[in-house]
């Protein structure tokens, strides 16, 4: 969608009013029915008389387009400034990323910087990544723009910013290369970059075309994925996962605006929902049919992607995995298919601020076709939402049909479903007849261990074979290494062990970065993930006395939002909050329990919980 669209002579007259700002933002209001908050009429005011005197060039022709917050089809990303014309035959337009930077900060996560924004010092996209990220999107998912080989040359302009040794930093020289950066001195050189590819006007009418272009993924990201996923292990699919690949497919192809269809696929831990998730994402998007990866946390969703695109920079890949807070103000069935993988954790409402009215209805509006895998043994936070029931309530209201499958076959803890069933009992989440591991004819290493540094050192050991065991912990310990970097979190001063909470420097991508194994991770960081052997320690939130399992809110670490508001919730209903605490303690505990494919080595803070376990082996 275009809110401002003009020739270049036309945007100049705009620019000598001195009221660019409320002009465009008018066009917001008209054509995105929204208002302009006074900051970002600020910005605009700012950026774009900062733009009017670059493109103030005889040079630059008068009727070329100009267009101003372009609203990427199918994303909530927004292009600043574009200005469209033909360099040679060829139609071509330059994307302008505008930033009011003043100062920015080097991090060591590829293609991130720190800035101010909104007060605070934040991480965000280093602006030739954004820059290029947009051009990427359009060359990937706009058929118009790959067919008639449209150029695009991506570059950022930070008006206010002095030039310093972060923003140009050759860490960030890969970006850099790809979407020049231009600074508060070089209005003359971003001049020159825009002559240099806009040589005469905009006859053909580029930007409009682009805006009405075919929105499919395009062949070169089909043939991408295709070899990204073919004759990779970690993404094989058997038995009943085939049966809902297939389907998904079957629906996918059949859904429309008019007639809706939603499947609900349940599964327990290791049962490859994961799997069959992006085995959809990559197949639907090769047909042509636009599909996004959807989770709560972004953990899976890195993972998934990095692994996925691997050592190459696949940027457009970013734009289909999205949080499930992303559908807010979404079109009605503007998306083909939504694949929600971990759908326990959908919240009612989104983020800090409760923003939207429900994510479930606001998937479901947005989409023709949507899937939730979902495992209710593994919901974890008092404000995890998602439910079959639920599902099927919203889609029964809105008249979209339903189907409902489930996946079985146990491919974690060695293929036992025993191993799962002891865990329940053994966690008093359910009796089942496996009262002891001992009796379970299967091959899987589950050890107890006295000393937590013994429990470190055997984690590290099977980590060198292939980077696949990890330390994690029940959340009772403060954050405290977050703010001082050199503090540690969960010490056991009498046995010499001393860690630290998994740090933001690996993001999501904690559980498989080679070197994060010196860090404890925590559920956040797991949960739908999965590595060969994991570590846990459990903590005085999970006690055992006289054979009977205690949980405890309060020996949570204060900061831990999973059981934010249970102090209110206790005083208002007691018994309702007590068994909604001790379920998600306990099925924290056994999602933690279930990540190791051959192993799963414990620590109990507490002597008789740990004798307790021995016990029941």
């Amino acid at each position: 969608m275009i809110v401002y669209h003009k020739s270049k002579g036309a945007f100049w007259e705009d620019i000598l009013t001195n009221d660019i700002g409320n002009i465009v933002s008018e066009s917001i209001k008209k054509y995105a029915g929204k208002r302009v908050a006074p900051n970002e009429l600020r910005s605009f005011n700012n950026s774009l008389m900062a733009m009017g005197i670059v493109v103030n060039d005889p040079q630059i022709p008068d009727d070329c387009s100009v267009c101003i917050e372009y609203h990427i089809p199918q994303t909530s990303k927004r292009i600043d400034f574009i200005i469209g014309g033909k360099k040679g035959s060829q139609d071509s337009i330059v994307i302008v990323e505008l930033k009011q930077w003043q100062e920015a900060q080097i991090t060591s996560k590829d293609g991130l910087v720190k800035t101010i924004l909104g007060g605070s010092l934040v991480e965000t996209s280093h602006p030739s990544y954004q820059a290029w990220s947009y051009a990427a999107l359009l060359l990937s998912f706009n058929a118009t723009v790959e067919e008639e080989k449209i150029q695009l040359f991506p570059c950022a302009y930070l008006h206010n910013y002095i030039p310093d040794e972060t923003i140009g930093h050759t860490f960030y020289q890969y970006y850099l290369d790809k979407a020049p950066v231009f600074l508060k001195p070089d209005a003359r050189r971003l001049q020159s970059y825009i002559k240099e590819h806009i040589h005469s006007g905009d006859s053909s009418n580029v930007i409009s075309r682009i805006d009405h272009g075919k929105i499919r993924p395009t062949k070169s990201l089909a043939d991408s994925l295709r070899n990204m996923i073919k004759g990779n292990q970690e993404f094989v699919m058997i038995d009943d996962q085939k049966v809902v690949y297939e389907n998904a497919l079957f629906l996918a192809h059949r859904s429309t605006p008019t007639s809706k269809n939603v499947l609900i696929v349940e599964g327990g831990p290791g049962t490859g929902k994961s799997v069959v998730a992006i085995n959809l994402l990559v197949e639907l998007n090769r047909k042509g049919i636009i599909s996004q990866y959807v989770t709560k946390t972004s953990a899976p969703r890195d993972v998934y992607f990095e692994k996925l695109a691997g050592d190459k920079r696949k940027v457009e890949l970013k734009s289909l995995f999205v949080g499930s807070g992303s559908f807010i103000k979404a079109e009605p069935s503007s998306m083909s298919t939504l694949i929600i993988d971990e759908a326990h954790r959908l919240t009612e409402r989104t983020g800090f601020l409760r923003r939207g009215d429900n994510q479930i209805k606001e998937i479901l509006d947005a989409s023709c076709f949507s899937i939730f895998f979902i495992d209710e043994k593994q919901r974890i936070h008092l404000d995890d939402y998602g439910e079959p029931a639920l599902i099927e309530q919203f889609a029964n209201e809105k008249g979209i049909k339903i189907h409902k499958l489930n996946l079985e076959s146990q491919f974690r803890c060695n293929g036992s479903d025993g191993y799962l069933a002891w865990l329940d009992n053994t966690l008093q989440l359910r009796d089942t007849a496996n009262k002891t591991l001992g009796n379970l004819d299967f091959e899987y290493d589950f050890r107890i261990f006295d000393n937590p540094t013994d429990l470190q050192e055997v984690i590290y050991h099977k980590n060198e074979v292939n980077n696949k065991a990890r330390l994690v912990a029940g959340y009772c310990w403060p954050w405290k290494s977050k703010k001082d970097k050199n503090a540690f979190d969960i010490e056991f001063p009498d046995n010499n062990f001393k860690m630290q909470w998994n740090l933001g420097d690996y993001g999501g991508l904690w559980i498989i970065d080679p070197n994060s194994v010196t860090e404890i991770g925590c559920i956040h960081t797991a949960q739908g993930l999965e590595v060969d052997y994991v570590g846990v320690i459990i903590g005085d939130d999970l006690i055992v006395r006289d054979g009977v399992v205690i949980t405890d809110a309060s020996k949570r670490a204060p900061d831990d939002r999973t059981v934010f508001g249970w102090k209110k919730g206790m005083k208002e209903d007691p018994g309702t909050t007590k068994k909604l605490l001790d379920d998600i303690i306990k099925n924290t505990y056994r999602t933690l329990m279930t990540r190791g494919m051959k192993g799963c080595y414990i620590y109990c803070t507490d002597e008789e919980t740990r004798e307790y376990f021995k016990q029941m082996i």
